[in-house]
């Protein structure tokens, strides 16, 4: 007897037409579907999620390095402003000048004169005299006096009391003068210049005091004075009048 051949519909899958079975299968795919769409979605969350966090991150680093900056040049324009103002305190404030001592320009008030044969002269004036002060602190200084003479002999002399010059400022004295030849010696080249109409005469003076800064810095400071003047006995006024 010949043997049959096995039946190929064991090995393939039944499919049940029954409405149960097609509900399940329905029920099957849409909860797959709903399972994949999301996994997709948490997925792009995720991704969404991360980019946020790098964004703020990098937002953060951001904000860090402009706060950084912008401490760096705030703590360099400070030490550059420190280092400009220590320099102008040391080369500026700190550096101490003698103040400048001079006798200015005055009217003569009483002028007598003699003779090339006979030379004198007899003269009275105000002496405008001015100490300049151009340190950033007051000048203080003691009494002093101002020689006046003719040819190297004095003829008379101002005396200077004690004060101040400010800082930055000139202080002005007035003192009156009285001078007289009648010291000279007849050598002299008195008689030769009043036939020219003219006399000339130098002022001499040494100032000492010092200098305050800020209330502790202190330097002793000496003023010179070394005037010469040049008078017409003419017109009896200052001709030429130069300090050195």
């Amino acid at each position: 007897m010949e043997e049959s051949e096995p039946s190929c519909s064991g090995l393939r899958p039944s499919f049940s037409n029954s409405p149960n079975s097609l509900a399940k299968q329905r029920i099957e795919i849409t909860y797959q579907g709903r399972k994949k769409k999301s996994s997709i979605c948490s997925r792009e969350k995720k991704s969404a999620m991360s980019k946020d966090n790098e964004s703020l991150h990098f937002m953060d680093e951001e904000a860090k390095r402009r706060k950084r900056m912008k401490w760096t040049i705030g703590i360099t324009a400070f030490v550059i402003f420190q280092v400009v103002q220590a320099l102008f305190f040391v080369l500026v404030i700190m550096k101490f000048k003698s103040p400048k001592f001079r006798v200015g320009e005055f009217n003569i008030q009483t002028l007598n004169t003699g003779t090339q044969a006979s030379p004198s002269f007899d003269m009275s004036f105000v002496a405008p005299i001015r100490v300049k002060n151009t340190n950033w602190g007051p000048f203080k200084y003691d009494a002093s006096t101002v020689t006046f003479t003719y040819g190297g002999a004095q003829v008379g002399q101002a005396i200077i009391p004690k004060s101040k010059a400010n800082f930055k400022s000139t202080k002005k004295i007035d003192v009156p003068v009285t001078l007289s030849s009648s010291s000279l010696p007849s050598t002299s080249n008195l008689g030769n210049e009043l036939s020219l109409g003219i006399i000339t005469l130098n002022s001499q003076s040494e100032l000492k005091g010092k200098v305050t800064v800020m209330f502790m810095f202190k330097k002793t400071k000496t003023s010179q004075m070394n005037c010469t003047v040049t008078i017409n006995t003419a017109t009896k006024a200052v001709r030429s009048l130069t300090c050195k």
